[in-house]
């Protein structure tokens, strides 16, 4: 049998890797481990079906295959097996499958092995009667293959989470992490706490960004324009029995000590200072606090057997725990250096309680801080670098850094888009992450998986979920099924069109990927100005954030122009009071008929466009004559813009400066190069 890998070396030497040899490779996504095509087709009809998998639950394997093969009872075998070992296969999410025109035979070890073999014989057949004669030997690269859908911000019932776990399963993932809890809304039933959802649970307005910009109340359930729901534990236990049959686990977040707001105002004696509306992080002094989180996790235990509680852990703002009484106490008590360690304090006390039930914790990598709980799995948001600390200590962890996992940032160009909450993401970008790259052996056999994350502050609608998830989420469940060596973008684009207009075919809202537009076609090419290559002087107290350098001094001065975001190492970034003042140095008096620049304006991570624009020229370096002002009249409730800030006429100079003050708003400037022509 062949393997993949050499076929795809073959198209990188012959076919630039963006055509695959067989029509079929085109509907198999995730993309197999190994597979051979053969001469021939297997005809869907006159068939009849034998499973033998005793102990196994094949109900809705069944149901598929009934669909696959509406004439059960024919005279072409199509067999299914459980067997103690499969040659080739070492995961129980593991098959093997051969197709010949007589024939069609499936084993694996355990069940979920015969289901994942189901849906790469649905993604063959297509729209079409037959299958292809063929050998596919498959099994999963990582065991977490995982998508978290934040149900707080804006809420999603049962039917709508039932419909993305279908295509989950469709496309071999294995967990749904859903975010239950945070600022905008307590999301499943409680009955200890029944303040929870009859209060916690709903606001006024609905939006998510009008109510966090506006007055940040919560409202009564049943009054007039409440926003919100929640799970009951029916719909919980519903759920859970629902992803199970395909081979879905959910694992429920219960945020702590932080993002609790609405916690605190339904139960405001759990915060530092008894006062609803003031706090966002529980009360680690308070054992009314402990009280509380162990009746809430008691519940949640008996609704999910899912072998994890997310405990959350993360951003935790810590301001009252210096100064209320009983964080001091405990911390005395317990001889804790600081808030970092309180907080560790709890996490690991919260670990501790939940092993006793059988249960372990995942926590986002905040967890770390202070000390990590003893058998605590960490979720690396901010970065590779707290998987990799975890990896590197002996802990599991799971990768799902935010410039490559979050699914809330625009997938194609932002002005052709709906709002979103973070900088350009598209598919290649997602795609192009490797969870283990540069990682030794051991450290990489710590990686348990990989999560794709949406979160929803900008996204109100079921619609725009799909619309943020497909493809995206795609090339997530392709990074953790199949082998990196495997990988080729241009490839994987033409198999996710395919996946694309089936999921919109079924219904999905999913983007339009073979229409997409791209990167900033200024990122394209390397400009060739006058300044080009000149020497560029910042002021003092005006100097450019190490972290966004774009390359250093020469940045403003190489012809390259940056795409739709700024961490593309392209746009230089400011956040200093002086803002953004330079000077150019073009080594000789020359004719100048235009001097322009762009900036961006991104409002969620408070990146904007500057207040105003100077620019002055001088042939001394000591007096300079202005020559713009130019004020910015962009609104700041415009969402991702990048605009030019210009001059044009007729002048002579030596030096060049350009200063761009910071608005009313402060934040971060961006600007990628200083065009002088």
């Amino acid at each position: 049998m062949k393997r993949i890998f050499i076929y795809l070396i073959a198209a990188l030497m012959f076919a630039g890797c963006g055509e695959s040899e067989n029509k079929y490779v085109n509907y198999m996504l995730p993309i197999a481990k190994d597979y051979e095509f053969t001469a021939g087709e297997f005809e869907t009809d006159n068939v009849f079906i034998a499973i033998e998998a005793p102990g196994v639950d094949c109900g809705i394997i069944k149901e598929q295959l009934a669909e696959l093969f509406p004439q059960d009872g024919g005279e072409k075998a199509v067999t299914l097996q459980i067997k103690d070992k499969v040659e080739g296969i070492e995961s129980p999410e593991g098959y093997r499958l051969e197709i010949t025109p007589e024939q069609l035979s499936i084993e694996a070890t355990d069940g979920a092995g015969l289901f994942y073999a189901v849906q790469s014989l649905i993604q063959l057949k297509g729209d079409g009667n037959s299958l292809p004669c063929c050998t596919i030997t498959d099994e999963p690269e990582f065991g977490y293959r995982g998508m978290m859908l934040d149900v707080s911000r804006h809420f999603f019932g049962k039917e709508f989470v039932k419909k993305q776990i279908d295509a989950m399963a469709h496309f071999k993932m294995n967990r749904l992490h859903l975010h239950l809890t945070d600022a905008a809304g307590w999301r499943i039933e409680i009955k200890k706490y029944p303040r929870l959802t009859q209060f916690a649970a709903w606001r006024n307005p609905a939006l998510w960004k009008e109510w966090w910009f506006g007055d940040r109340k919560y409202v009564e359930e049943g009054s007039e324009g409440a926003y919100g729901g929640y799970f009951t534990q029916e719909d919980i236990r519903e759920l859970v029995a629902y992803a199970a049959e395909r081979y879905i686990t959910i694992i429920p977040e219960i945020e702590m000590p932080a993002h609790s707001e609405e916690v605190l105002t339904a139960y405001p004696e759990l915060s530092c200072t008894h006062e609803p509306y003031k706090q966002a992080d529980f009360c680690v002094g308070n054992e009314a606090t402990f009280e509380f989180l162990q009746n809430v996790l008691d519940e949640v235990i008996e609704l999910f057997p899912s072998e994890y509680i997310h405990i959350g852990g993360d951003e935790a703002g810590k301001n009252s725990w210096p100064h209320c009484p009983l964080c001091q106490k405990r911390m005395k008590e317990e001889n804790l250096k600081g808030v970092d360690e309180l907080q560790s304090y709890l996490i690991q006390r919260i670990e501790k309680y939940l092993n006793s039930k059988g249960k372990q914790i995942i926590g986002w990598d905040e967890i770390l801080d202070g000390g990590l709980a003893p058998n605590a799995t960490v979720m690396s948001w901010r970065g590779t670098e707290g998987g990799i600390t975890a990896a590197e200590s002996g802990h599991k962890a799971i990768m799902t850094p935010g410039q490559f996992c979050y699914l809330d940032s625009y997938q194609d160009a932002p002005p052709t888009e709906p709002m979103a909450f973070g900088p350009y993401m598209p598919l290649e970008k997602v795609y192009s992450y490797n969870p283990t790259d540069g990682l030794g052996e051991q450290q990489a056999a710590m990686i348990y998986g990989i999560q794709g994350n949406l979160w929803v502050e900008y996204v109100p609608t079921g619609d725009m979920v799909e619309y943020m998830l497909y493809p995206r989420i795609l090339a997530i469940a392709e990074i953790g099924w199949s082998n990196p060596a495997q990988r080729c973008y241009n490839e994987f684009k033409e198999r996710a069109i395919v996946a694309v207009n089936g999921l919109r075919a079924k219904g999905y809202n999913a983007f339009d990927l073979a229409n997409e537009h791209g990167q900033r076609s200024e990122a394209a090419t390397t400009l060739n100005h006058i300044a080009v290559g000149k020497k560029v002087s910042y002021a003092d107290g005006a100097e450019y954030n190490e972290k966004y350098n774009a390359g250093g001094d020469s940045a403003l001065t190489d012809g390259v122009r940056g795409g739709w975001t700024y961490t593309d190492s392209k746009w230089q970034g400011f956040i200093r009071r002086g803002g953004f003042d330079v000077t150019i140095d073009l080594e000789s008096e020359r004719e100048i008929k235009r001097i322009s620049a762009d900036f961006m304006q991104m409002p969620m991570p408070e990146v904007w466009l500057p207040g105003e624009v100077t620019i002055s020229v001088s042939n001394d370096d000591v007096t300079f004559t202005q020559i713009a002002k130019i004020v910015n009249d962009t609104p700041t409730d415009v969402p991702m813009v990048i605009r030019n800030f210009g001059w044009e006429g007729s002048c002579t100079a030596r030096y060049i400066r350009y200063h761009a003050a910071k608005g009313a708003k402060g934040g971060w400037l961006f600007t990628d190069e200083i065009v002088v022509e």
